[in-house]
């Protein structure tokens, strides 16, 4: 019962540690930074979906698997046999834990500036963005999104 209540926090503590992928959602170092802003219109709008990363969620894996795995019982070489089990299946699963939490939905938009090139952006579409809706294209600390031009947000 223990290793698996220990198995839930360890979930529910890597969720924690997800990023926020969504377009309207800002970090403390945005506030304030100035940035640029060109227009433009959406020509296209490709699904796509992002990967995951695959970092702490594998080291944390394997160190509550080989922790849980050495106290099986037994003799020393059982234990040790748990704990590199318990190690490798808990990377694996704090990894794919990982990568399932921090993969999203997203779009891959083509816009069309008002000078005539074109440019690729990939964001969320919480927004609801459309071909040919006109936008507005920002960057700031190297962060590129869109916004429609004709909606306010509050």
């Amino acid at each position: 019962m223990k290793k698996f209540l220990f198995l839930i926090l360890f979930s529910i503590g890597l969720a924690a540690c997800a990023d926020n992928y969504s377009n309207t959602s800002y970090s403390n170092y945005d506030i304030g930074a100035q940035g640029s802003v060109q227009m433009g219109r959406i020509v296209q709008m490709l699904p796509i979906k992002t990967t995951g990363s695959d970092g702490i969620g594998t080291a944390t894996g394997a160190v509550a698997g080989a922790a849980a795995g050495s106290m099986l019982g037994g003799n020393t070489a059982i234990n040790i046999i748990g704990g590199v089990g318990g190690a490798l299946l808990g990377g694996m699963l704090g990894s794919a834990t990982e990568s399932a939490i921090t993969s999203t939905n997203a779009f891959e938009f083509i816009i069309q500036k008002t000078n005539g090139s074109y440019v690729s952006l990939v964001q969320t579409n919480e927004l609801g963005l459309r071909p040919g809706d006109n936008v507005w294209i920002t960057t700031a600390n190297g962060v590129t999104r869109i916004r429609s031009r004709v909606t306010t947000y509050y």
